[in-house]
């Protein structure tokens, strides 16, 4: 087991009482415990593409070495632009011990742009990596992120967020892996060729037969496959084909709340007999109904008040249209969403799996904004308190804080090697979809 540097146990420590001024006197000895023996591995972080987004990938614009969240906007930046919500120093005040980065790319991009685009942001992660080797490295296996830990570093990961990025190409698959992708969410937002999403009408009822193919060379090579953002029926799907343990990097419980994005009851049975594992989401339209339901009303709202056709009540009139939206807001006030009702989450997910496949997944930068008490990447040791206080022991806060990810990674590297001994890579193609 790993000890904290004194400094980073001061900042989890000082998170912690900061959080809850009257914090019962076990909690926070015993969160700083937690976080020395097993630091938090973070299942979803967006900031490579925020990075991209606001600095054109330029990381002489930006020092994660200090605290980001006052730096201006970018050129493009809408009016609203919320803070960015990961640097260095939050991360080791959060007591983060690895982290998985997304490298997605718009839902809408097909084929070789999506490939070449895909590849921009795995390097662009191994690049903010190698900017600061006193503080991140490159993981790659279960055992990395252990050594990287013990060495007081912070393992970086990469994670494909979109089936569409492979270019429906399992040569595209295998050299996402051999360049470091250790994930891959099979669809994001919309469908791919071979899988349906969640949020789009079902094309497929699930994996085709090729997506089935995917899952299967996927189990092979040893990358985790992600069933965020896809249909409740892909789901099903790929935990009927898949051998190792499947992961929802960035995920909440739909018991709680009835969002596409979230996962049912049923598949949350089907993950805990697979031995997987669902990283809870800290998006609050994913966390609260109430948010949900606010998000859509206020969504109908302005296209009632500024988009044609069926809206456009102020459409060439700007102004009266910013003026009648501030009014709606002011009679609908945006609920709140807090941090213990992503600890609800938690709980439900431990609750229906088992503590043994519940972890984090923030979604940090890919989030218009984060709960109260939870919006950056130095909250988690106040996660992990709340979770104290509802009586989880040392255990159980092990094994969500990263014991559980690690259990997951060690179990899809066990199955590869024993693939990999018996079976070639797959010479599949979409094709073999018209046939069926």
């Amino acid at each position: 087991m790993q000890q904290l540097k004194l400094p980073l146990l001061i900042a989890v420590l000082a998170a912690i009482s900061t959080a809850a001024a009257a914090e019962p006197p076990n909690v926070a000895p015993l969160v700083a415990k937690v976080l020395a023996d097993m630091p938090v591995i973070d299942g979803h972080n967006d900031l490579p593409w925020e990075i991209r987004d606001r600095f054109a990938s330029n990381l002489d614009a930006i020092d994660l070495a200090k605290d980001t969240s006052h730096l201006p906007p970018g050129p493009n930046a809408p009016p609203d632009q919320v803070p960015i919500m990961t640097d260095i120093p939050r991360l080791r005040a959060g007591g983060v011990g690895a982290q998985f980065w997304s490298v997605w790319i718009p839902s809408d991009l097909k084929d070789a742009a999506a490939v070449t685009m895909t590849i921009e942001q795995i390097d662009l992660v191994k690049r903010i990596t190698a900017r600061y080797p006193n503080d991140l490295e490159m993981a790659y296996t279960a055992a990395d992120i252990v050594r990287i830990e013990h060495a007081h570093r912070i393992a970086s990961l990469i994670g494909v967020e979109g089936g569409h990025q492979i270019g429906n190409s399992l040569a595209a698959l295998r050299q996402f892996y051999d360049l470091g992708a250790r994930y891959m969410t099979l669809t994001h937002s919309m469908n791919t060729a071979w899988a349906d999403a969640a949020t789009e009408a079902p094309a497929h009822n699930g994996l085709t037969p090729f997506g089935r193919v995917v899952v299967t060379e996927m189990n092979r090579l040893g990358m985790l496959v992600d069933l965020s953002h896809v249909s409740p029926k892909t789901m099903k799907d790929a935990l009927e084909v898949t051998q190792a343990p499947v992961i929802f990097s960035h995920s909440g419980a739909r018991a709680l709340i009835d969002h596409p994005r979230d996962v049912p009851d049923d598949v949350l049975a089907l993950v805990a007999r697979n031995h997987g594992i669902v990283m809870v989401n800290f998006f609050p339209g994913y966390v609260s109904q109430e948010r949900a339901r606010w998000d859509a009303e206020m969504a109908a709202e302005k296209a009632r008040e500024a988009t044609p056709p069926f809206g456009g009540l102020y459409i060439g009139q700007p102004d009266r249209a910013k003026a009648a939206f501030a009014q709606w807001l002011t009679a609908h006030p945006k609920p709140v969403v807090t941090l213990s009702m992503v600890a609800d989450h938690v709980e439900h997910v431990a609750k229906v799996a088992g503590k043994d496949c519940v972890g984090f997944g923030s979604d940090f930068d890919g989030i218009p904004e984060a709960p109260e008490g939870l919006d950056a990447v130095d909250k988690y040791p106040a996660l992990l308190a709340e979770l104290a206080r509802r009586g989880w022991s040392y255990d159980d806060l092990v094994k969500v804080s990263g014991g559980n990810l690690l259990r997951v990674m060690r179990g899809a590297e066990s199955v590869a090697q024993r693939l990999r001994a018996t079976t070639p890579a797959s010479n599949a193609t979409i094709a073999m979809d018209s046939k069926k």
